[in-house]
């Protein structure tokens, strides 16, 4: 028979590894929400803020489901689902809910009307055409983009239509791509006389290696469904087009690998993440600083004046 001070013990111990595995979920939730940048950078976010809030349109919606799979939906379809200002900021509140959400597995990204998404809203990129504004916007769009890369959920971006510019760089912050027939994926930076500032090229080079990255950014190439699966850049191509029936098919794709606790999921997940980070930073920074140089550029000011559309 056991004593009482056994069992005061063995409560002692329960008590401890409890407070232990509390600290450590506090600490994960800590690291995976930790920002890029910060103002030791020159980040200026509430400044940033102010601005982008000029700009409205569009909407970041999201609805969470009881199997533990979130669908996020670019929705914007007047013009291709482009990110205004007041977009840019819903998504990022849309990141938090998610951090917040502890019942999650995996999440989908779509874009409304049957496209996925063309970027940046054109009179957003002009507002801020000077360089200090376009370096803040970035490192915005590159702090939200890793926390979303960061999440404990399995994320798949579902490539409708066309996913060009920023667009494409949101895909990259996503674990997968499924695209439909018809689809494809174009980093038209260059054409805009940029690079990509969102963080797509560090993410891009990890994907499909520095050599397919290189083609894909000095020849704003489309890339097809095929080709992306050759590039690994695409998981699978899906044989429905229409809206409803693709998101079907990419719920039944992805709960092949969210079936089981969330817990497990979860860890999973993150144990990749962080493996996956280790020398991200110091390329998103490396990014940034190339941006910069062009943002508000002869290249990018005379291609804003011609105002292109990437069709």
């Amino acid at each position: 028979m056991l004593s009482s001070g056994a069992f005061t013990g063995a409560e002692m111990v329960i008590s401890m590894w409890k407070n232990i595995l509390q600290a450590t979920k506090e600490r994960i939730l800590q690291q995976r929400r930790m920002s890029v940048y910060s103002q030791a950078h020159g980040y200026e976010e509430e400044l940033l803020k102010k601005k982008l809030q000029q700009f409205a349109g569009g909407s970041i919606n999201l609805t969470k489901e009881d199997n533990g799979i979130a669908i996020l939906t670019l929705n914007n379809p007047k013009i291709m689902n482009a990110f205004t200002g007041t977009m840019m900021l819903e998504l990022q509140e849309r990141v938090t809910e998610l951090e917040n959400w502890k019942d999650g597995k995996g999440l989908i990204i779509y874009g409304a009307g049957n496209t996925f998404c063309s970027g940046s809203d054109l009179n957003v990129v002009k507002a801020i055409s000077n360089s200090q504004d376009g370096m803040n916007m970035c490192m915005f769009m590159q702090n939200t983009l890793t926390r979303l890369m960061r999440l404990p959920l399995i994320t798949v971006a579902l490539v409708q239509g066309k996913a060009i510019g920023g667009g494409a760089e949101l895909t990259t912050a996503c674990d997968y791509r499924l695209m439909t027939p018809g689809s494809e994926i174009r980093f038209v930076h260059k054409l805009m006389g940029l690079v990509p500032g969102w963080g797509g090229g560090a993410r891009l080079v990890q994907i499909v290696g520095s050599r397919a990255a290189l083609q894909l950014l000095t020849g704003a190439t489309r890339v097809d469904p095929e080709r992306a699966l050759h590039l690994g850049l695409s998981e699978e191509t899906l044989s429905s087009s229409d809206e409803a029936g693709a998101l079907e098919e990419a719920r039944t794709w992805l709960s092949q690998y969210t079936e089981g606790p969330a817990s497990v999921i979860r860890a999973a997940k993150e144990m990749v993440a962080v493996g996956r980070e280790l020398l991200l930073e110091a390329a998103l920074r490396t990014e940034k600083d190339i941006f910069g140089t062009l943002w508000g550029g002869p290249a990018n000011l005379q291609a804003l004046a011609r105002r292109p559309k990437h069709k």
